[in-house]
């Protein structure tokens, strides 16, 4: 457990926190309090400027009361020391201290506790336009909606970033909408907002202490029912963040794998006042019937074609560079891939058609090539000399985005029931079972967890939510 210590300007550590902000019995619920948290490791080049700018913007424009907390997740400069000073010199800031690293962790902490009505953060560098905050907050306040994100991919927002950010930003996001149906635009902008009494019941079941921390209460959010508002922003990014990308992304892929497992097994609900249970409300987890079946054999094979692929590619790396170790490799196992899907996951048995299905097999495998290619060409123009373990992590990736698209294309064109001669059959009979009618177009959903093959296999999902 790590170990809190918090200091606040106006008492010792038995007081109450300060009452911030504007007067208590102002007009138009002015009396609410929003409690904002910053968390930092290692932020002593920014946290000074960054705290004094948002204390002078919420006291200038903001009507509510408010807080500002920095939560110290085990830094090891001068943080602290300055976020304590910055506590004894600012009404309405104090700073918290936690032993471990995670800004998850800090998170959990610091809104666990609180007293006031709207829980929020932003990132130290404060890359959110300010302005963007009271419209973030203010359906929170009116009872309207139960979260708000700032939102950098919606209709609207501003953004200026490189492409690397942004590719890696909208695929993650893609991801997030195809395998776990998520239906909210920007999972990982540091701009985001809670009525603290959904946050606090919705925390118990959220596991991760990092990253992916708010990735996963959305997720949570979304599965229990609750309203999500969405704000776009302007947003610059800051080139000297500390975010190591790659570790942060398969980090982010472990998470969404265990989310998928969790979802599969009805485990993924929270109870929140005055809103049904997501596991009662739904029934099974939410899953179509007959997925339970189908779902197991997505994951056998999305692990057997991943492990196969990527140890194809490490011996061929031996002879070869990594683009024609690649293509190799997924040529492979693409074919082994076709005829597992064909005759496990499809029902489709026999050789009636087989060579066809092998070569428009080949068509989606081009446009999966396509993808992972770009992605190591993309890492070996923005790295200089990686190692092969870099490769290896920015192929898993790749992988997984391209299986997006080759698992809706199988799904919707190869291993179509109508293209075989038959109609879908109905749930609990041999061949396609589980599936849904949308716009005409029988889809399916499945587990992000079974590797790169599964990870697309869930694209399905979030094709039935869009047809909603």
């Amino acid at each position: 457990m790590s170990h809190l210590v918090t200091t606040r300007s106006t008492a010792g550590p038995a007081a109450a926190p300060p009452a911030a902000g504007r007067p208590e019995g102002e007009p138009g619920g002015r009396g609410r309090l929003v409690e904002v948290v910053i968390p930092v490791h290692n932020e002593e080049r920014v946290l000074a400027a960054s705290v004094r700018r948002l204390h002078a913007y919420l006291s200038d424009t903001f009507p509510y009361r408010w807080r500002i907390t920095v939560a110290d997740n085990a830094s090891t400069d001068g943080t602290w020391r300055l976020a304590e000073e910055l506590g004894a010199e600012l009404r309405h800031v104090r700073a918290v201290h936690l032993d471990g690293k995670g800004r998850g962790r800090a998170l959990r902490r610091v809104w666990s506790d609180s007293d006031a009505d709207v829980v929020a953060y932003m990132d130290v560098d404060l890359s959110t336009d300010l302005d963007a905050f009271l419209p973030l907050v203010a359906p929170l306040i009116s009872g309207h909606s139960d979260l708000a994100i700032g939102s950098r991919l919606s209709r609207g927002s501003a953004v200026v970033r490189g492409p690397r950010r942004e590719v890696i930003s909208r695929c993650y996001n893609l991801l997030l909408r195809a395998t776990l149906a998520a239906r909210f635009s920007d999972a990982q902008c540091g701009f985001k907002a809670g009525r603290t009494e959904v946050v606090q019941a919705l925390l118990p079941v959220v596991e991760d202490q990092e990253w992916f921390f708010d990735t996963e209460l959305l997720l949570l959010a979304e599965r229990t029912g609750l309203r999500i508002h969405e704000v776009p922003v302007d947003w610059v990014d800051d080139p000297d963040s500390r975010v190591e990308v790659l570790r942060t992304a398969l980090d982010d892929l472990r998470g969404m794998a265990r989310v998928g497992r969790r979802m599969l097994t009805g485990g993924f609900g929270a109870p929140v006042p005055g809103r049904p249970d997501a596991r009662t409300r739904e029934g099974e987890g939410g899953l179509p019937a007959g997925m339970r079946r189908q779902l197991p054999v997505f994951a056998v094979i999305g692990v057997v074609s991943t492990v196969a692929q990527l140890v194809l590619f490490v011996l061929l790396r031996l002879v070869m560079g990594p683009l024609a170790a690649n293509a190799l490799s997924l040529v492979v196992t693409t074919v082994g891939n076709t005829a597992a899907n064909r005759r496990f996951t499809f029902g489709v048995t026999g050789a009636h058609r087989a060579v066809r299905h092998q070569v428009e097999g080949g068509l989606t495998f081009l446009l999966g090539l396509g993808l992972s290619t770009g992605g190591l060409a993309l890492l070996h123009a923005t790295v200089t000399r990686p190692s092969r373990w870099v490769e290896v992590a920015a192929m898993v990736v790749a992988n997984a985005l391209a299986t997006l698209v080759r698992f809706l294309l199988m799904r919707a064109w190869i291993f179509h029931p109508r293209r075989q001669g038959r109609a879908p059959r109905p749930p609990g009979t041999s061949g396609v079972s589980g599936t849904a009618s949308v716009s005409g177009v029988d889809v399916t959903s499945v587990d992000v967890s079974g590797g790169a093959d599964s990870a697309g296999a869930g694209a399905g999902a979030g094709v039935e939510e869009a047809g909603r």
